[in-house]
């Protein structure tokens, strides 16, 4: 049996092959047995554990309790927001900084209402149902919700209480609603610079494609954030951010470039040379924002163009953690759409397998497997993309 099972009418109603399936099922339990087994191996994952690993989240609630004290630049003071996390956490060694912007102080001041267990529970069901939201809207039927949920990246993203599902969501809806409703794609690219290096493609490919309602949409949308935090919180919260984000840039991070699912990580893991590591992800960077432009440009498919775009924004930015790879859900998603409809090229699945396969194992491996899958989805739009351009039959419906 194929992987896949198309509808003789419409590929709108094809149906997952049963193989497929289990395999999604199995992903969904792997996920859910591994969260269980972390927090039992880890007494609780909301407080520091016996190995001194400390979730991110703490420094969302840690950041609004600093700025419900008047204090709102010593937000992004290490030594002054370690002691509020620590009343959350427990004692543990170094520093946890907040990275964010400081629109997105407004978001850390609403959580801090609420006792750090419940806005953890709070900050990871409505951003995964946003996440899980947008995957349904981009395939178009409840099978969006399954694969959702069955998406690696998944486990990495709640283990630590970190934004990889709603920069997933907006992402992911700003594309799915972009041909429709240009101004609240716009909205929702300009709610993303909330973490500006996941949008650094954005305004060259909405040039390249014309889409200046959409720029002009997410332009006024960040200005506006901007506005709204500088008359929330002072003038001072955003000389902080920057000097905030200098000490993170400068720190030593030797055992992080394991972590790191760039470009950039990945030539660090093999040189210690900071030069080769950053020619490397400008190349990176070049290629995609160029390859990206050219798809906008031509005249593929609308899927090819909204993943060929989310898998771009991830090969651009040379800060990519393992919890920022849920995107990767979005451009996979639109390859199934485009599946579903008129059906998979020959190996195609496949491909997506091993994309899947490669976040899978990253918790075994504490390597840049996860900038190899995104490569791997590159090269799948990429080959959807050159169809067209050579006037190939581009679509061949798998059958059972």
């Amino acid at each position: 049996m194929a992987d896949y099972a198309m509808s003789p009418e419409h590929g709108a109603g094809a149906k997952l092959g049963r193989a497929t399936e289990l395999i999604c099922f199995a992903l969904i339990v792997a996920n859910l047995v591994y969260l269980i087994a972390f927090s039992v191996q880890c007494s609780c994952p909301l407080v520091s554990n016996a190995a001194g690993d400390v979730p991110d989240f703490v420094t969302f609630w840690a950041a609004g309790r600093v700025v419900r004290a008047d204090h709102a630049a010593a937000a992004y003071d290490w030594p002054t927001l370690k002691p509020v996390e620590e009343s959350a956490v427990g004692h543990f060694d170094g520093f946890l900084s907040w990275p964010y912007p400081p629109p997105f102080l407004s978001v850390a001041v609403a959580l801090s209402l609420l006792p750090y267990a419940v806005a953890f529970i709070v900050w990871m069901f409505g951003t995964f149902t946003a996440y899980v939201v947008a995957i349904r809207a981009i395939i178009g039927d409840r099978l969006g919700y399954f694969l959702a949920a069955a998406f690696p990246a998944v486990l990495a993203n709640v283990m630590v209480g970190q934004t990889g599902f709603l920069s997933a969501a907006l992402i992911g809806g700003a594309l799915t609603v972009m041909e429709r409703r240009p101004i609240a794609a716009g909205a929702m690219i300009g709610l993303l610079t909330y973490k500006p290096h996941l949008g650094l493609l954005f305004p060259v490919v909405l040039v390249a494609g014309g889409r200046y309602r959409v720029f002009a949409a997410a332009a006024i949308v960040a200005v506006l954030m901007i506005a709204a935090s500088w008359a929330a919180f002072g003038g001072e919260t955003w000389p902080a951010f920057f000097r905030g984000i200098g000490l993170i840039a400068h720190s030593d991070g030797s055992a992080y470039w394991g972590k790191l699912q760039s470009a950039f990580g990945l030539a660090h893991a093999f040189s210690d040379s900071a030069a080769v590591a950053w020619t490397t992800q400008l190349a990176t960077a070049l290629i995609a924002a160029g390859g990206v432009s050219i798809i906008w440009r031509s005249r593929c498919a609308y899927e090819i163009k909204a993943a060929a775009l989310g898998t771009g924004v991830l090969m651009a930015t040379p800060h990519l953690l393992p919890y920022d790879l849920v995107v990767l859900a979005v451009p996979l998603a639109f390859l199934i759409r485009l599946g579903r409809t008129s059906g998979f090229l020959r190996h195609e699945l496949s491909g997506i397998g091993l994309a899947c396969l490669l976040l899978l194992i990253y918790p075994f491996v504490q390597a840049p497997v996860g900038f190899i899958a995104v490569l791997v989805v590159a090269a799948l739009i990429a080959r959807r993309a050159l169809a067209v351009q050579s006037g190939a039959p581009q679509l061949r419906p798998l059958k059972a």
